[in-house]
């Protein structure tokens, strides 16, 4: 049965439309590989650390030649790499935090995105499919007033789609702020009609790559 790696970096717990969204692709998910793996990390609660130097530089190493230090150093980087080169889907729930992703996200990125390995031409998770949540509190869709402002989904695109040549949909519900901001109220509406499509596009998602993956 496929294995999928769930991520989700949101720090609004119960509130977040990411982890709401990616929780219906996980149903989805689940109802059709009910024997199948889930492997999750909410980088929220535990958060992975930042990427040092030692760590950085033993990545470039082959593991047979690395010193015991520099295995130990490791440890944490290879259980990531690991997870991710051995799920078949990956699912990563990425709100935009001041027009970017989380730091916690970025520091998951920095351990897994390994030139030589993970990333270029000879990427080891190249073709896996991946679906990435972008939520966002506004919009920053061509003709609003915040459009070009977005910097987190060019980075995932050129990052996961060019880097790591991975096979990437994104689904972005938008206007998330606008049932708790009272200036955005007239835009309720257009707000659950975005989280509606978000939640729909999940399943569908979900559910097309659990029939690829089972073919």
């Amino acid at each position: 049965m496929a294995t999928l790696l769930h991520i989700d970096s949101s720090l609004n717990g119960d509130a977040s439309v990411s982890r709401a969204v990616t929780r219906s692709f996980r149903e989805a998910w689940e109802e059709q590989h009910p024997e199948g793996t889930v492997v999750y990390r909410d980088l929220a609660a535990a958060p992975v650390p930042h990427l040092t130097g030692p760590v950085y530089a033993t990545s470039r190493i082959p593991a047979a030649e690395r010193t015991p230090e520099q295995t130990e150093a490791s440890t944490l980087s290879e259980e990531l790499l690991s997870e991710l080169e051995s799920a078949d889907a990956v699912l990563i729930g990425a709100p935009l935090y001041n027009y970017s992703i989380p730091s916690t996200l970025k520091a998951w990125l920095d351990h897994v995105v390994v030139v030589g390995r993970t990333a270029g031409e000879t990427s080891t998770i190249a073709g896996k499919p991946v679906t990435v949540v972008s939520s966002r509190g506004g919009s920053y869709a061509e003709g609003t007033p915040m459009a070009g402002n977005d910097f987190a989904h060019p980075y995932l695109a050129w990052l996961l789609e060019g880097a790591l040549r991975l096979d990437v949909t994104f689904i972005v519900p938008e206007l998330t702020l606008a049932p708790v901001v009272p200036a955005m109220e007239p835009l309720r509406e257009k707000a659950k009609a975005s989280a509606d499509l978000a939640h729909e596009s999940a399943r569908a998602r979900a559910k097309e790559l659990a029939a690829r993956l089972a073919a």
